[in-house]
């Protein structure tokens, strides 16, 4: 937070009312929440939760307004034991994939911090082929069994990165075509949709507070701005996953392919499977 307020000025936003007096099952589990606003920035939260020698959770992100065609700031931390499972990227707003000029703009100085932290961060292996359009060429994502050293990585990685993101809010300039920032405003609603549906976290929060408080939690609060920003339903982005009776389908992943290497070259080319 005080590295963030160098650059901005950030206002405390309060939780939704359901989330105020929330409490886990198990008494041994602590968690903390926090959520701002700053003049650049549409949603600013973190949730933390800690089980008393048992696990421990970091999701942390940073939601641009749709004046700003920003990267997302995702830090996705679960530890577990001796097993550390982390995601850690500025997500793109916009596909990197076939849209080279985002690309160029946000990630090409970017690649050298990626190649540094990637190689001693290696690609944790599968990474289903629906997910990978919402990481950029600098996405970590990795497990690890614990140690220091590890976690010193780690925690500098997350420094280097958060603090080229502030960079780039900096930089950033508002945009005043009232079509760009609706194009801006969808993409941010699609990567929310997909994140409340599938995110990987669920089962977790599930398990900690039950299913209604979990859904809560989801959608109220890490990815705030499904219900605010578009009318759009999961099926009507990805209607790939729906079922004969009009169901979302609870796999992991429906098409595509999934990627046990890194599918970006240092270039930030994406060598891998083509979306159709």
């Amino acid at each position: 937070m005080e590295e963030t307020q160098r650059g901005t000025h950030l206002v405390s936003l309060p939780l939704p009312e359901k989330l105020r007096c929330m409490k886990a099952k198990d008494d041994n589990v602590a968690f903390h929440t926090l959520s701002f606003q700053a003049p650049k920035i549409r949603l600013l939260r973190s949730l933390v939760i800690e089980e008393r020698h048992k696990m421990q959770v970091l999701d942390f992100a940073v939601f641009p307004k749709p004046e700003f065609d920003l990267p997302i700031f995702c830090a996705n931390f679960f530890s577990s034991g001796q097993l550390n499972i982390i995601v850690l990227d500025l997500n793109p707003l916009h596909d990197v994939i076939t849209q080279m000029v985002y690309k160029e703009k946000y990630y090409k100085k970017l690649l050298p911090l990626g190649e540094k932290y990637c190689e001693l961060l290696p690609w944790g292996g599968k990474l289903t082929g629906e997910s990978i359009r919402f990481f950029s060429p600098i996405v970590i994502w990795t497990k690890f069994t614990s140690s220091q050293s590890k976690h010193d990585i780690l925690y500098s990685a997350f420094q280097d990165y958060y603090k080229a993101w502030l960079e780039l809010m900096d930089q950033a300039t508002e945009e005043t075509d009232a079509l760009q920032i609706l194009h801006n405003r969808e993409a941010q609603h699609k990567y929310l949709t997909w994140r409340a549906e599938k995110d990987p976290g669920y089962p977790v929060l599930k398990k900690l507070f039950g299913d209604n408080l979990a859904k809560e939690i989801t959608r109220s609060f890490l990815f705030d701005g499904v219900a605010s920003l578009g009318d759009k339903s999961f099926l009507d982005y990805f209607p790939g996953y729906e079922c004969e009776d009009g169901t979302i389908n609870n796999k992991r992943t429906v098409v595509g392919k999934s990627f046990q290497t890194r599918p970006w070259n240092t270039t930030g080319d994406f060598i891998g499977y083509e979306f159709g």
